[in-house]
Parts: C-alpha cells; sequence; structure tokens
C-alpha cells in the first residue's frame, strides 16, 4: 500500500500517512475538477481532500506508474495493486481509479476440501465481493501445499501482480499472460496443448468463444477454476454467451398427457448438455 501512496501528490498522500484505517481502502479515486476521493469496504466513501483534482495532479501519477495497456489499465511491478484510467473523447486521461490489491491468506478455509477433489469449480459474484483474491489463494493453496500442476490465465495481472515475474500470491503456480482480452480463449487452450498443467485458474470468463474454451479443456480431463460476474445462478443460466459453462439450456415441449401426469406446463427449460463445472460458489459482499 506504502508503493501506491508515494505515487499520489503531495496534497494528497498526506491524509494517509496519519490515517489509521488504511488497510479497510478498498478503492481511490481522482476525477479532474473534483476533490479525490477514497472508499471503503463497507461502501463508505471519504472526501481525502479539499483540493480538486488538476491536469497536473493526474499527470503526476501517469509519469510514475507503468504504460497503460489498450484496455486502460496499468500498475506498479510485484505488486497486486491496478489503476484504471478515464478518457475523454480525445483520449487524454481525466480520471483514475486505483484498485488496492491485497495478500489475504486462509480464506479459502471453509471450501479447502473442494480444492481437494478433482470437480471444477466457478466462483459467481457481483464486482468487488473478492473473486479474484479468492482464486489467487486457491493458486497458491494448490501449487504450494497440495503440489499441483497450477497455470493461471492473466489478461490483466490482476491476479498475480504488475511485471513479468509472478507475484508471491499465486505460490509456484505458472503464468501465462494474455497481451489482447479478446485472445484469452487462445491462450486457454495454449496451456493446455504447451504445458500439460493439472488445473487451470481463469478470472473473469465473459465472452462465449471463452465459455467454448472452458468445454474444450474440461473435455480434456483438466480442472477448472474461473469466475464469471453475477449475483446469482440465473445470471448464467439467462446469459447466452455464459449459459455453456453449466451445459446449456433450452426449451422442450411435453405431449399433453406427459404434462397432465406431471401438473407441469408444457414447455419446460432443461439443460442440453454436461456442465463444464461441477460445482458452483456464489460470493457476498459482507454487510
Amino acid at each position: 500500500f506504502n508503493n501506491l501512496i508515494k505515487k499520489l501528490p503531495r496534497g494528497f498522500s498526506d491524509y494517509f500517512l496519519i490515517n489509521s484505517k488504511n488497510e479497510k481502502i478498498t478503492e481511490i479515486l481522482l476525477d479532474l475538477g473534483r476533490q479525490p476521493q477514497i472508499r471503503f469496504f463497507n461502501d463508505q466513501v471519504k472526501y481525502v481532500s479539499r483540493k480538486q483534482t488538476s491536469w497536473q495532479d493526474i499527470d503526476f501519477i501517469v509519469k510514475r506508474i507503468n504504460t497503460f495497456s489498450k484496455d486502460n489499465r496499468s500498475g506498479f511491478d510485484h505488486t497486486l495493486h491496478r489503476i484504471c484510467c478515464i478518457r475523454n473523447r480525445h483520449f487524454l486521461i481525466t480520471g483514475l481509479t486505483c484498485r488496492i490489491g491485497r495478500l489475504t491468506f486462509g480464506i479459502n478455509c471453509l471450501i479447502r476440501d473442494l480444492l481437494k477433489s478433482e470437480k471444477s469449480i466457478l466462483i459467481l459474484g457481483k464486482p468487488g465481493t473478492g473473486k479474484t483474491t479468492v482464486i489467487r489463494e486457491f493458486s497458491r493453496v494448490l501449487s504450494n501445499d497440495m503440489l499441483k500442476r497450477v497455470m493461471v490465465i492473466d489478461t490483466s495481472n490482476e491476479i498475480s501482480g504488475t511485471g513479468d515475474s509472478p507475484h508471491i500470491a499465486i505460490g509456484k503456480a505458472r503464468l501465462l499472460t494474455v497481451p489482447k482480452t479478446k485472445l484469452q480463449h487462445e491462450i486457454m487452450l495454449e496451456a493446455v496443448e504447451n504445458h500439460m498443467p493439472q488445473i487451470i485458474i481463469i478470472d473473469e470468463i465473459s465472452t462465449k468463444l471463452e465459455s467454448l474454451a472452458v468445454k474444450i479443456i474440461a473435455e480434456k480431463g483438466v480442472k477448472l477454476i474461473g469466475t464469471v460476474h453475477g449475483s446469482c445462478l440465473e445470471n448464467i443460466i439467462n446469459n447466452p454467451d455464459l449459459s455453456q459453462l453449466i451445459g446449456d439450456v433450452g426449451y422442450v415441449t411435453l405431449s399433453d398427457e406427459l404434462a397432465r401426469q406431471r401438473k407441469i406446463q408444457k414447455s419446460l427449460l432443461e439443460r442440453k448438455g454436461n456442465s463444464s463445472f461441477n460445482i458452483l460458489v456464489e460470493l457476498y459482499k459482507k454487510k
């Protein structure tokens, strides 16, 4: 966290040097012409300075971090922090979102028995519920404690941190970075074909091509651990790009006689095929 504070302008960083609740901060937000603010785990928002953010303040930070990628994300080498930028119509940076990344041990204790099984696990949750933090710890436990061959597919360096050398948070797992978001499905298949992992960990499965890649990997007998955005299982079922993760669903029509026997309607939703994941874990933000 101190590495991130050093990148902030003097007038903003002073707040963090005297504040005792820095461990509860999740994000630092800076927008041109507005007061800088911070967000906490409980969604509380607090302003850290009366001074409005200027072009000079934003430029001060941008010059001290790595170059932004095409998806407008950056970070610091050997840390888990993530910085995303907001650009105007002229592609000038007018805002920054600094997401605090933390190394958290022991969060997998409640479902450690699931990790020992050969079953694939899908983690579902809204943004900010800790999906990435959970799979990061899974990676460490599986590779260090259970001595599994783990391969992490990281699109935006959010799991393993920024830099060519993976952060200690993922343990002995090997890392495959994705140069462009739209190529993630290709890198997923490359991991299986070239590196023979026992387990593949993927963050934020979101497209039909990625869902198809997951299905192919599952059919090859490789255990998968992945995350998706959503608040409940129904979100996946109703998403045409993601429904394939759970076997896809479709309508079937029953005969009049069968519908009367079962006392149900004639049109039903049924699973079309096998699910790529055996277990679904839903995450909710602590109230």
